[in-house]
Order: structure tokens, then sequence, then C-alpha cells
């Protein structure tokens, strides 16, 4: 390879080699680290040389080049800035709006928000520009009120003079402050979507092009509009208005940037460098995004875990409560799995990387947060197709509203009309509507993240507190998961000592999950293993070998039945252990029984307590579970559990599913693993356990890190007091709604003598969104302990 010949490109972040003699900028394309041409990992693709730091890289490069060729190609770690290259921005009322740079919303006008917030953020550069606008106009719109309200009866300037001077003193507010309220409402006719920035728009021009226009030209304007000695003008109105509608922005955009906190919580979790152990055992600490899959890292005392991967040498206490909501230490030594951003608080740990980058559990918690915050309630649905009848509506009745009080009011009544047209036009804003569900979703999801739930999507939160039938599995979610070995009995003259140690050489051989039982147990007991001298694995039934010169054969009753070997000294002892629901191997030693081991997969401890809470919320519990029907029926037992199906495969679980919905039961089903998955892609509510494979995470819509069952619970209590939340949103909104459009057309003068200002339409107008806002944010503090009531 010629480094002469490379192509340059000098705007790509990529490990295309730079003409001769410069390396500046030079970097691995895989992870972003510096790089020279003297490197010795190198390929070319596509006519150019790209260089790595590493044979890892390497690899990684040959295997996906597509990957890592395009601009800012290497992967960032969690909490880096998203609005460099890649970034997207969608709107926080409509998330079907999508783009790769900033701007508004064209079905709304709001400005899009980057869908991954980050750290590095600054303050939301709206909050910034509106705050400037508000303070900078301020003294202008109190000075013109003033003058509006007191300045004829003061007598302070002439009539004329006067309206000379408000026109001065609004110009700013009106075509500065309320430049970007113009834009927007332009931009919903333009893209036929009437929004609140349609009445907004159309109400503040109105005032000001009439008022600017009696000012300048008076005379063509007939009697009824002259008060004072001069044509009547609504600068005040205009100026108010815009003003008190940033307010209220101000306070939308600051509450709404609290709902990304519990995002920036979890990115602030992770650590920004890793301690990397060399093969010559040296260590250097590197950042995050350079460490790879099957490195070594040190984590002493008091630090946080880089990234996913497990305990290759050492013990601890690990502090995992920041991810899983649970409050004590958990235990971890060789062979455990860590979880990046947990915290070490005791002894110190070398661990191996398993999990990097988009890979980790951190990182996955965060996506899945922020596409939840970022999808729709179906609720939202009937609130957004209201809003779009309703601006057309409210345009309607200011329009009927200019008319009837010109044509059939009193004196002035053109001018009456015009007034109390501006104020329907004002005072009907639909922000409240749009923000109603928005704002409740964006708040609990955040809420359940930081309580160890997760919710795919806005629909799930809707609909969990719908479900009455409950199916789970047992294996991982009812249970550890991880078989335990309980006992060893002895038959024959053997001792229960020489039973474990021989089934544990035997064992060494075997991957199974209760071989590994076994042997942790005989390595927990000091047992002195001897190395197997053959193995052999009998499909399904057991294993046989030899071990110190003896044949041994360890399996389930088929195997013993197979070799001709009698059981029966065992027997009653072996039915007891399975009717407690352990799985039962029997050892025989040169063709004679020599005693069984009993190894089970506890209940979580978690568990019963969890079913009592489910139950109480009138629950029906179902187990559905591939293991045999004796020990499905004993797990059911004990936990209480009446309804038991054993020995079922993948499709008879999504059977299941499909027949309790076919009897009208709306249904979440709970599980782990890989044979889960189309059952919980069915169900109304799929439930994955955090603990259990990508595969049931990936197909269900609510995921309990922890892999507590109480979860649920907790989950439906949040989704009981979010669909409440939302519902009195809405309520306020329509209500408000219902009654601000009549009164600000004028409907109780007849009988009262009062009218609806424009001023007032503006301050209800900004007051209805704030409320939204607030009692959205009342879900932060929502008590989750007990189930709600549904």
């Amino acid at each position: 390879m010629k480094p002469s010949h490379a192509h340059t490109h000098a705007g790509h972040n990529h490990g295309a080699v730079t003409p001769q003699g410069h390396d500046e900028g030079l970097k691995d394309p895989v992870c972003g680290m510096k790089v020279t041409k003297q490197s010795e990992h190198h390929v070319e693709h596509k006519g150019k040389p790209y260089f790595f730091c590493s044979e890892k890289c390497q690899t990684k490069f040959v295997a996906e080049p597509a990957r890592y060729t395009g601009a800012g190609a290497a992967p960032a770690p969690v909490g880096t800035e998203p609005q460099a290259a890649g970034a997207i921005y969608t709107c926080p009322m409509h998330p079907e709006i999508r783009q790769d740079h900033p701007g508004s919303c064209p079905k709304c006008g709001m400005t899009l928000e980057p869908v991954m917030p980050s750290l590095e953020d600054d303050e939301n550069p709206e909050l910034i520009d509106f705050t400037r606008r508000f303070w900078w106009t301020l003294p202008f719109s109190i000075a013109v009120m003033v003058l509006a309200m007191a300045g004829h009866s003061l007598g302070w300037f002439a009539p004329r003079t006067q309206t000379w001077i408000e026109l001065v003193l609004s110009l700013p507010v009106a075509l500065w402050a309320g430049w970007p309220f113009y834009v927007r409402g332009v931009q919903s006719l333009v893209n036929r979507s009437p929004n609140m920035w349609t009445l907004i728009g159309l109400g503040t021009s109105v005032a000001f092009v009439y008022s600017v226009v009696a000012t300048l030209a008076p005379q063509i304007f007939p009697a009824a509009f002259v008060t004072n000695g001069a044509v009547a003008v609504y600068f005040e109105a205009a100026a108010v208005i815009i003003s008190l509608t940033l307010f209220g922005q101000i306070l939308e955009l600051k509450a709404r940037s609290q709902t990304s906190a519990a995002i920036k919580s979890l990115l602030g979790l992770a650590p920004k460098t890793a301690r990397r152990i060399a093969e010559d055992g040296t260590e250097e600490d590197v950042p995050l995004s350079n460490v790879h899959v099957g490195d070594h890292l040190r984590v002493r005392p008091g630090e946080k875990v880089p990234v996913d991967g497990i305990v290759v040498e050492g013990s601890s206490a690990l502090d995992e409560s920041m991810l899983t909501g649970e409050p004590l230490p958990v235990t971890k030594r060789v062979g455990d799995k860590l979880i990046g951003a947990t915290m070490n608080t005791s002894g110190a740990l070398v661990m191996r990387s398993e999990h990097v980058g988009s890979a980790t559990v951190l990182s996955q918690i965060v996506q899945m947060v922020a596409q939840a915050q970022r999808s729709r309630a179906p609720m939202q649905r009937m609130a957004d197709v209201v809003a779009g009848y309703f601006v057309v509506t409210v345009v309607g009745i200011a329009i009927l509203t200019f008319f009837a009080w010109g044509l059939f009011g009193p004196e002035q009544g053109w001018v009456f009309g015009l007034i109390n047209a501006v104020a329907v036009l004002i005072i009907a804003c639909p922000c409240a509507l749009g923000l109603a569900t928005p704002m409740s979703i964006m708040v609990a999801t955040g809420k359940g993240a930081t309580s160890g739930v997760l919710f795919r999507d806005a629909a799930a939160i809707e609909n969990l507190r719908k479900i009455d039938t409950l199916i789970v599995d047992k294996t991982g979610t009812l249970t550890e998961g991880r078989p335990v070995f309980e006992k060893a009995l002895a038959a024959n003259g053997f001792k229960e000592v020489d039973v474990l140690r021989l089934a544990a050489s035997l064992d060494q051989g075997s991957e199974h999950p209760l071989a590994a039982a076994i042997v942790s147990a005989a390595r927990e007991q000091g047992l002195d293993l001897s190395t197997p001298e053959q193995f052999d694995s009998e499909s399904g039934i057991g294993v046989r070998g030899t071990v110190d010169g003896k044949a041994l054969s360890l399996g389930n009753t088929a195997l013993m039945d197979q070799l001709g070997v009698s059981v029966a000294a065992l027997k009653g002892q072996a039915e007891e252990l399975r009717s407690q629901g352990a799985s039962v191997m029997h050892l025989a030693v040169d063709g004679q029984l020599a005693g069984l081991l009993s190894v089970s997969d506890p209940v979580k401890s978690t568990t019963p307590d969890a079913l009592a809470a489910l139950r109480k919320s009138g629950l029906r519990i179902i187990m559905a579970t591939g293991d045999g029907l004796t020990t499905a029926k004993a797990v059911g037992k004990r936990l209480g559990i009446e309804e038991v199906h054993g020995e079922v495969k993948p499709a008879d679980k999504l059977a299941l599913v499909e027949k309790l919905q076919k009897e009208g039961r709306v249904v979440a089903m709970a599980g782990d693993g890989i044979n889960d998955a189309p059952a919980l892609a069915k169900a109304d509510v799929g439930i994955a356990m955090g603990t259990g494979t990508d595969v049931a995470m990936n197909s269900a819509q609510l995921t309990l890190v922890k892999g507590d069952l109480r979860g649920i619970a907790t989950a439906r209590a949040l989704s009981v007091a979010t669909v409440a939340n939302m519902k009195q949103n809405l309520g306020f909104a329509f209500i408000y709604n219902a009654l601000g459009v009549p009164l600000a057309a004028g409907v109780l003068f007849p009988f009262t003598g009062w009218l609806l200002s424009p001023l007032i339409a503006a301050l209800a107008m900004s007051l209805s969104s704030a409320s939204v806002i607030f009692n959205a944010l009342r879900l932060r503090g929502a008590k989750l302990d007990q189930e709600g009531d549904h």
C-alpha cells in the first residue's frame, strides 16, 4: 500500500490517510482514536487506505466497512454531544416529525428538539431567544398599556399625539418580539395545518395593522370608530398579548426542559473513562469510546463500572440502585455479570468487557426512555383531530363575532366587534390541548425509568391499566433462572460427599446449567475434583464418562433404565424432591446406584409479595412454562397459582395468549427468554425481565430492569396515575376553551355589560398552558408503592 496514492477527504472523520507527511487528524474509523500511517493495522477499502489502533478495530471494520466509512462514524459514548452529525430533531407534540437539522414543526410551529438530550446541552436556544425578546420589550408593552388605560384621563398628551407615541412604543414589540409568532402563523397556513400560532398571528396582526392604519389614515374610518377625539387604536392589545404569549412560552419551555431530566440523570451515570489493563500488565485510563469487547478493565473501590462485562478477578459489593432501584448492594464474584455505570463500593475487581457503546444496558435504557417520551398515546390522536377542526371553527367564530357586533351591536359596535374577535382568537389557542398528553407521557416515562420500569411507548402506558389477565413464565421470571444445588443423597454404601465430588468431576465437561450448579457447589465446599478421562453426553437424559478409573453415569430415570440401573432405593426421596419443584439426577458408579443429586431453580424472594399485590388488584394469574408439569405445579402450588400450563412450546404460549384474547380478556405476558418472544409480541402488553434476553426485551412494551415482578404493580400504578393526569389535562383544556370562547365573543354583554378584553384573554391562554404543564409535572411525585384503582 502506498500512502502517497491515498485520496484525501479532509471533512471525513475516518482513518483514510492524509497527504504524505501529514498525520494530523488521522483517526481510527471504528473507535475514533488518533492513529498514524505507521500503524501495522491497515486495510484498503474502495481505493482508500484506513488505519486502526488495534487488530480488533480492523476486524470490526472488515466485517462492516459501510458502517464506519461515513462522516462521524466513530461510535460515541453515552453522554456525548448529539447535535453533531447524525443528530435527529423532532417535535415534542408531533413525534412523527423527524429531521436531521434544527427548525420548526410544520404542523404546530414548535421548535424541534433533539431526540436524545445531552449532558453537554446548553440552555434551550429558543428559551434564551424568547427570554431576551420578552425582557427587552416588556417596558414598551407596559408603557403602551399605561398610556392606553390612563393617558386620556390624565391629559398627558393630545389624542393624536398619544396615538403616535403608542405606535412608536409598540413597533419593537410587534415587529421584533412577535416576529417568531408571525412566521409560525404563516407556516401553519402554508402547510395547511392550522394551530395555536394561526390564532395568535391573526389576533395580534389584526389588532396592530388596524391600529397602524387608524393612526396613519384616520379619515377613512366612520364616526363610530372615534373615541376621545381620535380613532380608537389597540396597540396595547397587540403589544401586551405578544408579551404575555412570550411569558407563557418561557414558562412552557422551562417546564419542558425538566422532562429530559430523567434521561440526563441516566446519561450522567456513565463514567467518562475506564482503566484498561494491557497484555503486558500495564494500565492506562482511556476514554469510554476506546473500550473494546474483550478488554480487561480494573474497577477500584469507589469507581463506577465502565461498561457491561464479567468479573474475572476479585469480589466486591456493588450498588446497582441507580439502574434497578434495589437499595441493597449486590455481591459480585468471579463469573458474575456487571452492569455499566453501577458503583463499586468496596473491593477491587478486574472485569472483561462484553458490551460497549450502544450495546450496554445503560445505553439501551436511555434509548428506550427517549423513544417512549417521543411516542404518541392513543388518547392524543383524538386531541389532534379535535385541535385541527377547532382552529378553523374558532376563526369562523371570530369572523361571526366581528360582524354580529358591527351589524347588530350598540354604538361603536364595529369597534367592539374587532376587539371581541381578537379576544376570541387569543383565548382559544389550542396550546393546552396539544400539550395535555405529551407532557404527561414525558414525565411518566422519566418517573418510570428512575423506578426501574421502562415503557417502550405511550400506548403501553395507556393500556397497562386495562389488563385483567397476566401470564407468567416460570424460569427467570418467577424464579431466579439460575439452578442451585440443594442436596446429595447416598445409597449402597457411598457417602454423600463422594456422590457430589464424583458427579461434579464428571460434569466439568458439560455446559448444561444443572451441571454448572453441581460443579459450583463442589468447588464452594472445597472438594478436590478429578479430570474426566472420557466424557459423552446422552442427549437430553444425562452424561457418561470415566473418573478415577470408575465408569460414571449421571442423569434422569430414563438414563438409569437404559443402563439397567435400579433406582428403587431412593425412589421415594426422588418423588418428594420432584414434588417440591426440584430436578433430580441419579449417579451410577460401575453400574450400581451411588446416590442422587437435587438441583432447583429457587423462587425469587420478591415473587410472593409481587403476586400478592397483583392478585389484590384483581388480576387473573396464569403460569405457562416449558418445564415438566410436575415441577411447574409444585412451584405454582407454593406460590398460590391455580392455573398452571407445563411443557408448553413457544407456539403454545402464543396460542394461549390468542385464546384468552378471543375470550375478551386483556392480556399481559411476562417472560425473559427467546421462547417467550412470540407471546410477548402478541400480548396486549408484553413485559420483559431486564435480566433476560435482548430478544425478549425487543418484543415487549414494558421492561422491568431488575427482573422483579413487583415492578408490574409499580408500572400499573404509574399507568393509572398517568392516564388520570392526561384526562385531567384534556378535560381542563376542553372546558377552558368551551367557556372562554363564548365569554370572549361577548355573550354576557347583553345581561351584565361585561366584556373580556384581549389582554385578559391572553393572560388566561398563557395560564391555561402553564396549568397543564405543572399538572403533568405532579406525576414526578406520584406514589407508586401501592396499586391504584382501575
